[in-house]
C-alpha cells in the first residue's frame, strides 16, 4: 500500500467534461447530466483501495448530506481492470449496492482519459467545483489514513463545502489527498 499524493489541479480550472458509463445503471452520463445545482464533487475512488475503504462512511455521509443542498457527488474509477479485476464495473455495481448507492453515479473510466484530464493520481482524489464548474477545492477528505490514528471526520472537505455553500472564501492552502496510486494501464 504505497502512499501517493494528489497532484492538486490548479484552483479555478474548469471541470473537464466527460461521457462515461455508470456502473449501477449502465447508462452513459456526461458531466452536464450529473452536475449539481450549487456544486459538483468529483471523486476518483476504487473498490479495493484501503484508503478509500478507510473513509467510506464519510464519503457516503457527505454525498447524502450535501445532496439536499444542491451538491452532486460523482465517483469515478479509472483503474486498469486487466490487472485489478476487483475494480471491474460489475464489482463497482456490487459495491454501490453494498454502500446504498449514495452517489449521483459511479462511473468507469476505461480509457483513463478522464483521470488524466483531472490530473488524478490517487484514490481517493477529491475535487470540488462551484456552480460554474470552477475548481474551488482539491485535496484531502481529512487527516485520517489507514496508517494513522486520526479520526475520520471529513473535516477538510466539509469545511470547503460549507464555505462554498455559505458564499465564504475557501482558503487556497489545501492539503493533498493521500491514497493508493491509480492503477494505470501499461504503455502500449
Amino acid at each position: 500500500m504505497a502512499a501517493t499524493a494528489s497532484t492538486m489541479l490548479p484552483l479555478g480550472t474548469i471541470a473537464p467534461d466527460f461521457r462515461l458509463p455508470d456502473s449501477v445503471t449502465g447508462r452513459e452520463f456526461a458531466l452536464q447530466d450529473l452536475r449539481g445545482e450549487r456544486a459538483t464533487l468529483v471523486m476518483f475512488i476504487c473498490n479495493h483501495c484501503p484508503y478509500v475503504l478507510h473513509v467510506k462512511q464519510q464519503l457516503i455521509a457527505i454525498a447524502r448530506e450535501y445532496a439536499a443542498a444542491g451538491v452532486a457527488t460523482i465517483a469515478i474509477s479509472a483503474n486498469d481492470i486487466a490487472n485489478y479485476p476487483e475494480d471491474a464495473p460489475d464489482k463497482m455495481q456490487a459495491l454501490m449496492a453494498e454502500w446504498g448507492n449514495p452517489f449521483a453515479a459511479y462511473l468507469y473510466d476505461e480509457s483513463q482519459a478522464v483521470a488524466k484530464a483531472y490530473q488524478a493520481a490517487c484514490t481517493p482524489d477529491i475535487y470540488l467545483f462551484d456552480a460554474g464548474l470552477a475548481c474551488v477545492y482539491r485535496g484531502r477528505l481529512d487527516a485520517a489514513t489507514p496508517k494513522n490514528a486520526e479520526p475520520v471526520t471529513g473535516a477538510d472537505l466539509r469545511n470547503a463545502l460549507d464555505n462554498l455553500l455559505a458564499g465564504r472564501p475557501i482558503g487556497a492552502e489545501q492539503i493533498p489527498s493521500i491514497g493508493c496510486n491509480i492503477k494505470w494501464k501499461p504503455a502500449e
